[in-house]
């Protein structure tokens, strides 16, 4: 593989867990010592609905969908080691949602081994592996869509010439790894893991194969993981429940108590927002069969983070976090606070884009607002001749931000901004410069007033945006 590209030889992962495979689990399990750690899987028509959000505040990338959920969020923490697996049946939007991610992520992950419902419905998940010819459409389309290493997990199926078969097929297509959850798609976790198929499947291939499914009875502590590798004869590991109930199985000094990784998760879970209820799920799958305990009983009575962190006694923690996180919006506020720049009443920036655009036949110039939910601030994409500009920074208002993104694009293509002072560039008629001097109508009055809020919006306009753009 290439240099800076992520290997999938000799690792030990956190598996791909539906609920449990939020960021806080796959930070926890990085501190413990896992190489490489799967994000649940997430469904391609529901992410390629999502749009790309820089949060400042909490230091993250969120893909946050048209109704403000959080899709996905992920750290720069995490960046160079997170395999991004998503839920797919179709290659054109499979390769959509791996280009919207793989600038944030390491690698991409096709399910192909999850039996339950949500997963196979609209033939997803182990609904794949009776579809060899989808199965190499969807890897080869991503394969050479994207630069990032692409990787699939199945499960192995009722012969093992079928399996090899498969599997010997998923490598022609080109990825990075492949693995192999050593059970039958109508198995569940209560049957013993096939390690034998596994071990045939890695000698069958020159590809790393990534071995699934010792949980139950093979996978205790962090000394039974090489035991686990020897028996299905692969250079790697990946671990699902055994890492949801103690995230320490990875740590090579042993187990640590608990109590204390439920601590460390749910500091993550607050100082990245997430969502109570997720946070709540992953707290009881820790508990076990402590669920009913006091603890467990006050865990499951709770609603919010804040009601959470009481029962841990971690009251002060979440205070401290929340001064922290409100800090940093405030200075967020107070750097985007405006450096007065003089454009005329009559006119602003989008006007001259407008105008612009118009001189060359291009079409009108389209915004795109999101509004983030941590403070409510805007951060608006114009899209011109086919290209996309945004200011980096956001704003209290969709105005603004839409006047801080015609600004960008209009210094990008190194065009006039309507300053006072600058050269007349003809892109807007004189009437419209300097507008009717002595507008008395009631009419007139509203629109002079409308010209004055647009010119208050454009002073706000900081002087050190920062444009980003893209084909």
């Amino acid at each position: 593989m290439a240099a800076g590209r992520l290997s999938f030889t000799n690792i030990t992962a956190l598996a791909p867990m539906v609920r449990v495979g939020t960021l806080p689990m796959r930070l926890l399990a990085l501190d413990y010592g896992a190489d490489v750690v799967y994000c649940e899987e997430l469904i391609d028509i529901k992410m390629a609905q999502c749009q790309r959000v820089e949060n400042d505040v909490l230091q993250t990338v969120d893909f946050v969908a048209p109704d403000d959920r959080v899709m996905f969020r992920t750290c720069e923490r995490e960046k160079d080691r997170v395999v991004f697996q998503m839920g797919t049946a179709d290659p054109e939007r499979a390769l959509t949602v791996a280009r919207l991610v793989e600038k944030d992520v390491a690698a991409v992950d096709v399910n192909m081994g999850c039996p339950k419902e949500y997963s196979t419905k609209g033939g997803m998940g182990a609904a794949l592996l009776s579809d060899p010819d989808m199965i190499e459409a969807i890897l080869r389309k991503l394969v050479s869509g994207v630069s990032i290493p692409v990787t699939c997990k199945i499960r192995v199926l009722p012969s093992l010439e079928e399996t090899l078969n498969l599997v010997q097929r998923i490598e022609k297509t080109g990825i990075a790894a492949v693995a192999v959850h050593g059970r039958f798609k109508e198995e569940r976790p209560r049957h013993p893991v096939h390690c034998d198929y596994i071990r045939a499947v890695a000698q069958a291939v020159s590809i790393p194969v990534i071995a699934n499914g010792g949980s139950l009875d093979l996978v205790k502590t962090n000394g039974d993981i090489d035991e686990f590798r020897k028996a299905t004869g692969t250079s790697s590991v990946m671990l699902a429940r055994a890492a949801m109930w103690n995230a320490s199985v990875f740590a090579c000094e042993g187990p640590l108590p608990v109590e204390r990784v439920m601590e460390e998760y749910l500091k993550y879970a607050i100082r990245y927002d997430n969502h109570a209820f997720n946070t709540k799920y992953c707290l009881c799958q820790m508990l076990r069969d402590k669920v009913e305990s006091p603890l467990g009983k006050q865990v499951q009575a709770a609603q919010t983070n804040a009601e959470i962190s009481e029962a841990y006694g971690l009251q002060e923690f979440y205070r401290q976090t929340q001064n922290q996180l409100q800090a940093r919006r405030d200075a967020l506020q107070s750097g985007s606070q405006p450096v007065r720049r003089e454009y005329p009443p009559q006119i602003t920036p989008k006007m001259f884009l407008l105008e612009w655009s118009r001189r060359e036949k291009l079409e009108q110039p389209q915004y795109e607002t999101v509004q983030r939910s941590q403070d409510r601030s805007f951060q608006s994409t114009v899209t011109v001749g086919d290209k996309k500009y945004r200011s980096s920074l956001w704003e209290k208002s969709k105005k603004f931000a839409e006047q801080a993104a015609a600004i960008v694009c209009l210094r990008v293509l190194g065009i006039p901004e309507g300053r006072i002072g600058e050269e007349d560039s003809g892109l807007v008629c004189k009437r419209k410069r300097e507008g009717k001097a002595n507008g008395t109508t009631e009419e007139e009055r509203s629109k002079k007033r409308h010209v004055a809020e647009i010119q208050q919006e454009t002073s706000k306009i900081p002087a050190t945006q920062s444009a980003q753009t893209s084909s």
